[in-house]
Parts: C-alpha cells; sequence; structure tokens
C-alpha cells in the first residue's frame, strides 16, 4: 500500500516522514507553515480541520492530535484524510464561449499516481491560520458572531500554480476560485456527533466557471487504534466497507472486518445556495444533482472502481459515475461496496450551471458519525443498524436548514424567528445553559455546588424561557480502568430535581438542594445556589462528576425535553482526607498498606502503580526510607502539588483536571534514582513545613 501522509506541522522546514518499521513511506506534501493544529473537542467528535482544504491528518499528528475520532478519547478513528474539490469549465462568457477544460481543483487525492503528487491544489495568504470562535459565553473564544460553540474558519484559493517555497504544484489548472471555510460542532447531547462543513466558493477570475460541481473526497478508515495502531506492520486501511442512502445523500464507511467498531462514518449533502433541483437536465442524461461514486485506492485498471488520475477522469466521478462510460447503479453491486476494501467515498453536488466573476456559491456537508444500532455484528451493514446514523443525520440537517422548518428554501410566514427578512441556518433548539459547577472531594465524599444560570436561558426556536430542572451524573469507582466504555458511557444518573406544579417529570420542587443564602468561593465570583453530597465514597480512587439542566420540551415543534451536555462541566474528583495538623491526633499512614502488586487501580507496568500517603499537613515533606536508613525517595507536598502529574494520572484521567482532597499525596513506588523499589518494610517522616513538627509511619511492599 503506498498512501501518502500529509504532515504539516507550523514553523518547521519541509522534510520527509517515515512510519515504524512494517508501513510504507509516507511523504510531506504542503509547505510547513500551513495550519493543522485545530480540531473540533466541545462534542463528542475530534475532527482535525486545516487551512488548506483537507480534514483529518493522515494519522501524522496521531496519538496526540485526533483525526476523526468518534467518541471523543474513545481511540476509534474513521478518517485517514479528506478534501474538497471543486470542478468545472473555463468560458468567456455565460453561453459557454471559448470554453476550454474540465478542470478539478482538488484538496488531496489518494496518490495512486506518484507524479501527481498528492493533489494538494489549495494555497493560502502567508501568516493564514484557521481562526477558532464560540458563541458560548463562557469560552475563551467567545465572540458575539459565532455561529455555533466551536467555529473553525480560514480562507484559501487555487490560483497560484506554486506552493510557497516555490515548489510547482504538478499538473494544477487553476479555475480561479477563493473558498471561505467554516466548520460548525456543539456540545449538545442530540448534535455532538456531526461536524457541518460550510464551503462559500467564489469565482476570483475574469472567467466564467460553468457546470460546476463541488464535492468532499474522503478516504475513510473506521478502526480502533488503542487495538491496531496505523504506525504498525498490521494492515490498517483495507477494512472497509462502504454504502450510499440516497434518500439521506449520505455515503458512508463502517468497519467490515477490521477491530469490530461499532460506528459508521457518513459524508452528507445538507444543501446549498443557490439550491439544486432534485434532478438537473444535461445534454447527456439525467444527473442526480447529488452524486456518490467510490473508487479502489490506486487502482488504475478496474473498469469500475479505478482511481481517476487527471481532471478529465476526475470531473465524470463528480458526475457520479463509477466508469466513463457506466453510471452509478448500473454495473455495480452495491453489496460490493461492503466488501472490506481500501476505498475511497465521494459525494457532490451539482451542476451548478454557471459563475461569472465575482459570483459565489455556498455549499454545506456534514461529516456525521453514529454508532450501530442493535445486536448484529459489527461487521454488518443492516438498515436497522444505520438507525442512529440516519437520526443523526437528521440532526444536522435540522441544523442546517434552521428557520425554514419546511425545507423548502423559502422564508414562510411564521419562520422568521429573528426578524431579518431572511432564512438564518445553523440554528439548533437549545437545551438551557451548562451549569457552573465546583465540587469539594472530602474524607469518603464529595459535595457539589451549581449556579442557577439554566433557569434563565431561552430557546432559540420557541423564544420561551423553558426551564424544567437539574440532572447529577457520576461514575463508579474504577471507570477509568475500563477500556471498553467511554467517559460518557460510564456516567450514572445518581439524582434528579425539576419544578414543582406541573405534568412534566418528577415535580420533587429544588427544596432539598436550594442553599438559604447563595456560597461564593475563594477566587471565585460565581454565587452557587443548589448543594448536593455524595457519601460513601472511597478515597484515592478517581470519579467524574457533571450536572447538567433539561427544559420542557416544546410539543408545539414536536421536540422531546432537551438537555445541556454533561461532558461540558465535567470535574474528576479523588476523594480523599483533607489537610491536617501534624501535632494534631489523626495518624499520618499509607494505603493501601500493605500495598501487593497489581492492586486493582496498577496499570501493567511498574510506573501505573501507585500508592497514598494521607492526612497530610497543607505543606510539608514526605521522605522514604529503608530499614538501614537510605533515602529511598522524598516528595514535596502542599495542595497543588499532590502527585496528580503521575503516569497513571496521566493515563487514566481523560479529563486531565483532576481534584484532590489536598490532605493525600499519591507515589508511584519509583526512588530518586528513577528505580523501582523492591519487596519490603519501609519507614517514612512528614515534616510539617509550617510548625516542623515530624511524624513517622513504616509499609509493607509486596510485589
Amino acid at each position: 500500500m503506498n498512501k501518502k501522509i500529509l504532515l504539516i506541522l507550523c514553523g518547521i522546514s519541509f522534510f520527509a516522514f517515515t512510519f515504524k518499521p512494517g508501513d510504507d513511506p509516507k511523504k510531506l506534501g504542503k509547505k510547513a507553515d500551513d495550519d493543522n493544529s485545530k480540531y473540533t473537542n466541545v462534542g463528542n467528535v475530534g475532527l482535525t480541520i486545516t487551512n488548506f482544504g483537507t480534514y483529518g491528518h493522515g494519522f501524522a499528528l496521531w496519538p496526540q492530535q485526533p483525526c476523526a475520532e468518534f467518541p471523543l478519547n474513545s481511540g476509534i478513528e474513521h478518517i485517514y484524510d479528506g478534501a474538497l474539490w471543486v470542478g468545472g469549465y473555463i468560458a468567456n462568457d455565460s453561453l459557454g464561449s471559448g470554453k476550454s477544460g474540465p478542470y478539478v481543483t482538488t484538496g488531496a487525492v489518494d496518490a495512486a499516481s506518484a507524479s501527481r503528487g498528492g493533489g494538494w491544489e489549495y494555497t493560502n495568504a502567508p501568516g493564514s491560520k484557521v481562526v477558532e470562535k464560540s458563541n458560548l459565553l463562557t469560552s475563551k473564544y467567545y465572540q458575539p458572531d459565532a455561529v455555533s460553540h466551536q467555529d473553525l474558519v480560514c480562507d484559501y484559493t487555487d490560483t497560484s500554480t506554486t506552493l510557497a517555497n516555490g515548489e510547482v504544484i504538478q499538473f494544477h489548472s487553476p479555475l480561479g476560485i477563493a473558498v471561505h471555510q467554516e466548520s460548525y460542532a456543539w456540545n449538545f447531547p442530540f448534535a455532538n456527533f456531526f461536524v457541518i462543513m460550510n464551503y462559500t466558493i467564489k469565482n476570483v477570475s475574469n472567467k466564467y466557471i460553468d457546470s460546476v460541481y463541488v464535492g468532499l473526497w474522503t478516504d475513510a478508515v473506521v478502526r480502533n487504534t488503542n487495538v491496531t495502531s496505523p504506525r504498525s506492520g498490521t494492515p490498517f486501511f483495507n477494512k472497509g466497507g462502504d454504502g450510499y442512502s440516497d434518500s439521506m445523500r449520505i455515503a458512508y464507511e463502517f468497519d467490515a472486518a477490521g477491530d469490530n467498531c461499532d460506528s459508521y462514518v457518513g459524508i452528507q449533502f445538507l444543501g446549498s445556495t443557490p439550491a439544486l433541483p432534485n434532478n438537473f437536465i444535461t445534454e447527456l442524461d439525467t444527473i442526480p444533482s447529488v452524486n456518490f461514486v467510490s473508487w479502489q485506492h490506486s487502482n488504475t485498471s478496474d473498469p469500475l472502481f479505478f482511481s481517476p488520475l487527471t481532471d478529465i477522469d476526475r470531473y465524470p466521478k463528480m458526475q457520479g459515475y463509477f466508469a466513463a462510460d457506466k453510471r452509478f447503479g448500473k454495473g455495480v453491486n452495491p453489496q460490493d461496496l461492503k466488501t472490506p476494501s481500501n476505498r475511497s467515498i465521494f459525494i457532490t453536488s451539482g451542476p451548478y450551471k454557471s459563475l461569472k466573476p465575482g459570483d459565489s456559491v455556498n455549499v454545506v456537508f456534514s461529516i456525521t458519525f453514529g454508532k450501530k444500532y442493535g445486536s448484529d455484528p459489527a461487521s454488518y451493514d443492516t438498515e436497522l443498524q444505520k438507525k442512529n446514523l440516519y437520526s443523526d443525520a437528521e440532526w444536522a440537517l435540522r441544523a442546517y436548514y434552521g428557520e425554514d422548518r419546511n425545507r423548502n428554501n423559502i422564508l414562510d410566514p411564521g419562520e422568521d424567528l429573528d426578524g431579518n427578512g431572511k432564512i438564518t441556518r445553523f440554528i439548533l433548539p437549545a437545551p438551557p445553559n451548562i451549569p457552573k459547577i465546583k465540587v469539594i472531594p472530602e474524607n469518603q465524599k464529595v459535595t457539589i455546588y451549581w449556579d442557577k444560570n439554566p433557569e434563565n436561558s431561552i430557546d432559540p426556536i420557541s423564544a420561551k424561557k423553558d426551564f424544567e430542572g437539574y440532572r447529577i451524573y457520576r461514575t463508579n469507582a474504577g471507570y477509568d480502568l475500563n477500556q471498553q466504555k467511554t467517559l460518557l458511557e460510564s456516567l450514572i444518573l445518581v439524582a434528579e430535581f425539576d419544578s414543582a406544579g406541573n405534568d412534566i417529570g418528577f415535580n420533587t420542587g429544588f427544596k432539598y438542594i436550594k442553599l438559604d443564602e447563595p456560597v461564593k468561593f475563594k477566587g471565585d465570583t460565581t454565587n452557587y445556589y443548589y448543594k448536593f453530597e455524595l457519601k460513601d465514597l472511597l478515597n484515592g480512587w478517581q470519579y467524574a462528576f457533571s450536572v447538567t439542566a433539561f427544559d420542557k420540551g416544546d410539543p408545539i415543534n414536536n421536540l422531546e425535553s432537551l438537555e445541556s451536555s454533561n461532558l461540558s462541566n465535567l470535574i474528576t474528583i479523588i476523594p480523599g482526607t483533607l489537610p491536617s495538623e501534624v501535632t494534631g491526633n489523626k495518624e499520618i499512614g499509607v494505603y493501601p498498606n500493605p500495598y501487593y502488586g497489581n492492586a486493582y487501580w496498577d496499570g501493567g507496568v511498574e510506573r501505573l502503580r501507585k500508592i497514598y500517603f494521607y492526612n497530610l499537613p497543607s505543606e510539608c515533606e514526605i521522605t522514604i526510607y529503608t530499614l538501614s536508613g537510605d533515602v529511598v525517595k522524598r516528595i514535596t507536598h502542599d495542595q497543588s502539588s499532590n502527585g496528580s502529574d503521575l503516569r497513571w494520572f496521566q493515563t487514566y484521567a481523560q479529563s486531565g483536571n483532576q481534584v484532590m482532597a489536598g490532605g493525600e499525596h499519591a507515589w508511584d513506588l519509583i526512588t530518586n534514582n528513577d528505580q523501582a523499589i523492591a519487596t519490603g518494610l519501609y519507614l517514612f517522616t512528614v515534616k510539617d513545613k509550617k510548625t516542623g513538627d515530624i511524624k513517622t509511619g513504616k509499609f509493607l511492599i509486596v510485589k
């Protein structure tokens, strides 16, 4: 397999990159000051977005940065890379005089020919970056003109025939277009499984561009990188099965023979301005305005699934041809696509009849993800299994159409919710605002506080305050060690409180949790109005907590109750003893004691072990000795330095913001000389830095 990889890092020069032994060599294809450092992370999808017309990164930045990961933090990736393609003819006028072409500008291709290179034909202005914005008031990227919870915005053109370093872009014939690209992602639980890709394509030349097609080419790869590394010698790219739903206008891929990944990735056409009819009559025949095609990676001999090498070959692919003389559905058995292979999936819209100089066309797609429904094997592809994918795709459509409720591309009476006289797209019904929470760890308990900001939320569709109540979630001890479940899947509902006096929910009211007066904490200006305690927790174990707000629903618009994201205010807590004075009556100790190797919370290697010192002063020095008096380890403890930087937490603390109680300190049984300690009895002292008092203790290690 001779896949090209795109490795773009800021501030470095042009160089070659090679995977581990057993993989094929990968080459850098673009100038290094392009920006591929941004990826979606507000919802449940981690998709890398670039400012040169691609998405994904060919696993060049893996595992530090997701390529197309769903669920987020699961290690299950879905795309190698993908890109925007635009095709058309160049003419002197709207009548097509002097017509030449076709020409196809590609953001990336499958590198079927080494001479063609990576197909990277878009360039950007020097210093250009992907700009992040958010409409969340709590985000550091907040801007009032943001569309979603995470907008990634950039611009690029196809007008240059050379890269920034002067290298010629081989075989590139510019159409003369400038692309403004925006991607949108939300953290709503009902809309955190897709990323909308919004392209505005402008003719910046002095010629007409006729019969324009716009499409997304995607080299999808659905694999679990925790099971099979993309840099191992194991075949990684040839396990995908593919399909297309004409009714949903979505091309998709699934894991047909790889790691039993139970999810889909779909590339979905949402709409365009100007809108296209269902069919468009050409001099050839009736061609659907949305087209799907697929081809085998690097295949130049298959009459149906050949990989197009030139613009002459690529333009018919944009029209939906599986071969130059065969259209989709003629000579192609859809079941053939479901067999495992290394294919591209390609979805296009068009033709847009003509773009005169200065004109633009807006085309919008969604990259949609969905868990397989039902209990059939993950390698199957049944209509029932696609239930969640189609449901998720429907939410992407709902986001795109916005005010246009009947989806006729006309602003009908009653649809102009913001009163601006035009269809406002990319709006969703919104659950209440996310409550701000404070979680305080204590000895075998935590106390959760939160504000009442959600109670003033106004839904953008109904324009009403529709807050109903709160839900409190937590994980069980040991959730972090379960590699079969994501963090989201590990959360369980422990309590729910809702408004009294209506026919919604349990009518519990808020008396049990509402404080008589709001409280504040040092360094925090938030007023916290609610409090909830969870007891009988295990010290030293990691728990995640979240509080969500939910609304009454909207029967008029046929919407059930919506709930805010329980990932957005997630806090990871480790219960433990609070700081104490050494001179007090509390004994300073160690747990587990004795410590036996391969304790339940341990990982599989030495550096993934831990024990805890407890009842520590707020500032102290811990010294561990052998029985002969040799110093094994010195540890400085305070409430901000408590051992949470150990490898164990880097491996198992997914959220990265774990909070400890302040009177405990974790140690990984590694000495000052960076060696693992042996079986034996050890002594320790704890010196209070404030008083100078010292206490002693001992613990046993059995490996």
